[in-house]
């Protein structure tokens, strides 16, 4: 199936950067990636950009890049020396053949540094204030480490310039240097590079007019802004909207990719729950400002809503970063009409920016060859073989993609209805519904892979022996847990699958037993039952049917009462961490209760009978939810191995993992067949 669009399609037309024609408004903009050692350009991420420029991308922005030893880390890529050059031209040439523009983005981390990062060398920042990141006390620059730095800049920008690059990119947001001097939150400068807007502009005005001297006037130079920092007291959207207005009229720069928020900032950026595009509104407000090319972000991860951007004038181009980690192909797929064939990333943030916590590279749940294009080339097997998977979830959909990518006559077989097994379970809460997307996609991939599908199927040794398969990949899932607790058996206690699902009624009054991940996904489902949706907000606001803060409180205040009670210390202990202070934000917001070191003893007709901090208590209770975790589904293992066939176990029938291992050990187990 393919979308004609019909006229001309705005994400497909070139657009001017300075003196740089661009083929189309998709840019990739500059993400730490964590796959350079010692700031060399490895052959890892040289393959990761290539592909995306082999997919269609028409700009590449790779980084961020060093501008001296104190302003990124060695898994940074490297531009502060001349040694560098060699590496930068490697990956210029590497993006350029396939007729993608290429750019470097060049930053200085400032006081999100580490000295443990920097060989115990003290981070610097325009005033000696901590970030709540590193909790590290920055050194203040003297006058002497500012022309320095701007010096160092400008000759980073050479470097980019001299290794074939197409243009450079300049970071002044997100916390870093540059945005902390713009920021009355962390300049506290007396002299005249703080106080008054037009000094906390100075540091970032010197250093664009110096990249601009070094580069010369045709070079296009980019520079990527908050839109608004999300920081009390710091830069909000009225300021940094002047801000972009001076840098337009400057005439230092050739376009501006408008970021949002710190890495401090406590408002969601990222996650999943954060609607697609939402802050657009900002690149709109600098786009009225400004007379250069203006790129928007965040949460662009479909064609469709980035095509709406641009036609309807909010931006010139779009950002398109974790959707092109996502599927690198996306840009293709879209111009030649597959749109429905597109893998969309789902902001789950588990292999990308969870992984940098990690210090590990950046990889991804929904793509799994990300970050390993460098040695997983495609692969035909010498010999076709008969491969059954069992289960439809995410790890045997991608199981069964990777082993017919091999050339094997694969069936894969769902005892259900549908695809997609648990990733729907995992889209029921509010602000989660990318995962249903995932298994939507998954499933597409399937279809137009021509993999045949059996539904509703039980897969038993009677099949196995009529059929004779080659090799069985068993990705069977999991089933809930039922604590040992006494009461658990009366009619008014429920599963969290059951409820997730919608098919378990619930009370006023709601105690859910089991802090992890499905714990507080059920917490969150029940506390918003009840709350105005976006659309019936919109609908009341719009037309003033009642104040403000009363229209707050119905958007955040659901109709139950949620206590949910952990045996252990902490809360969600399996969720990520890009993800998980958002969803105890939320929890708080609306009102869940939550009790730590809480053991329930005893299940009755009016309630919960627990042990806490506080010693005995009873939590009154209409319903019980238990979220006490799952076990592996995996009985027919012994069936198929008695039976001679070579069997493998994948995804949480073999152990309970995230979403993220389901699909990796899937296409892992499929390339192995």
């Amino acid at each position: 199936m393919t979308t004609q669009i019909r006229g001309i399609d705005p994400l497909f037309q070139p657009i001017q950067i300075g003196s740089m024609t661009v083929k189309n408004r998709i840019y990739m903009p500059a993400m730490h990636l964590g796959m350079c050692e010692n700031y060399e350009v490895s052959d890892q991420v040289t393959a990761f950009y290539e592909e995306r420029a082999r997919g269609g991308a028409g700009a590449i922005c790779v980084g961020y890049a060093s501008v001296n030893e104190l302003s990124a880390n060695v898994t940074h890529i490297g531009a502060h020396e001349d040694a560098h050059i060699p590496g930068l031209k490697k990956m210029a040439d590497a993006i350029r053949q396939h007729d993608c523009r290429a750019l470097v983005q060049l930053n200085h981390a400032g006081r999100y540094n580490h000295s443990m990062l920097l060989n115990g060398k003290q981070p610097v920042a325009p005033s000696a204030i901590a970030s709540n990141l590193t909790r590290e006390v920055p050194r203040a620059m003297t006058k002497e480490d500012i022309d320095q730095t701007v010096a160092d800049f400008a000759a980073a920008a050479g470097r980019v310039k001299a290794a074939g690059f197409d243009g450079v990119e300049i970071l002044s947001g997100t916390g870093y240097l540059i945005s902390e001097f713009l920021s009355p939150l962390t300049n506290k400068r007396e002299d005249e590079y703080g106080g008054p807007f037009e000094n906390r502009c100075r540091f970032a005005l010197e250093i664009f007019s110096a990249i601009r001297k070094t580069v010369g006037p045709d070079y296009p130079v980019v520079v990527r802004m908050n839109g608004n920092d999300l920081m009390p007291e710091g830069m909000g959207r009225v300021e940094l909207r002047e801000y972009a207005r001076k840098l337009s009229d400057s005439g230092l720069v050739d376009a501006v990719c408008i970021n949002v928020g710190w890495h401090e900032a406590r408002i969601p950026q990222i996650v999943t729950s954060v609607p697609r595009g939402v802050y657009a509104y900002l690149a709109r407000g600098i786009k009225e400002v400004v007379s250069i090319p203006v790129i928007a972000s965040h949460r662009i991860n479909d064609s469709k809503d980035a095509r709406r951007l641009i036609a309807d004038d909010m931006c010139d181009m779009v950002a398109m970063g974790r959707s092109l980690i996502a599927d690198a192909f996306l840009p293709k797929k879209t111009e030649e009409g597959r749109e429905n064939e597109v893998i969309h990333c789902i902001a789950c943030a588990q292999g990308c920016f969870d992984n940098l916590f990690k210090f590990k590279h950046v990889e991804c749940l929904c793509n799994p060859r990300a970050g390993y294009e460098f040695k997983m080339a495609a692969v035909k097997a010498d010999r076709v073989k008969k491969v059954f998977v069992i289960g439809g979830g995410a790890a045997g959909m991608s199981a069964a993609l990777a082993a017919n990518e091999k050339g094997h006559d694969v069936t894969l077989f769902e005892a259900s209805s549908r695809l997609g097994g648990q990733l729907y379970l995992a889209a029921a809460p509010p602000g989660r519904e990318e995962f249903a997307e995932l298994a939507k996609d998954l499933a597409t991939q399937v279809q137009v892979n021509n993999i045949r599908v059996m539904l509703k199927t039980t897969v038993d040794k009677a099949l196995l022996e009529k059929e004779k398969p080659d090799a069985v990949i068993l990705a069977t899932g999991a089933e809930p847990l039922s604590p040992p607790i006494p009461g658990a058996d009366l009619p008014h206690v429920v599963q969290a699958w059951d409820v997730l699902e919608d098919r378990a009624h619930t009370g006023k009054n709601v105690v859910v037993i089991g802090g992890g991940a499905v714990g507080v996904e059920t917490s969150i489902f029940l506390g918003e039952k009840g709350t105005l949706s976006g659309e019936e907000l919109k609908f009341l606001f719009v037309n003033r049917a009642d104040d403000v803060e009363k229209l707050y409180e119905l958007a955040t205040k659901g109709t139950k009462n949620v206590t949910l009670i952990e045996m252990t210390q902490s809360l969600g202990k399996d969720i990520g961490k890009s993800t998980r202070w958002t969803m105890m934000q939320e929890m708080k917001r609306i009102g869940i209760r939550t009790d730590v070191t809480t053991k329930a003893l005893e299940i009755t007709k009016e309630g919960v009978k627990v042990e806490g901090n506080d010693g005995l208590e009873l939590i009154p209770a209409d319903s019980v939810v238990l979220a006490a975790g799952s076990k592996p589904v995996s009985a027919l293992k012994e069936v198929v191995e008695a039976l001679g066939i070579s069997c493998q176990v994948i995804g949480d029938a073999a152990k309970i993992g995230l979403a993220f291992d389901a699909v990796h050990q899937g296409y892992a187990a499929g390339r192995a067949v």
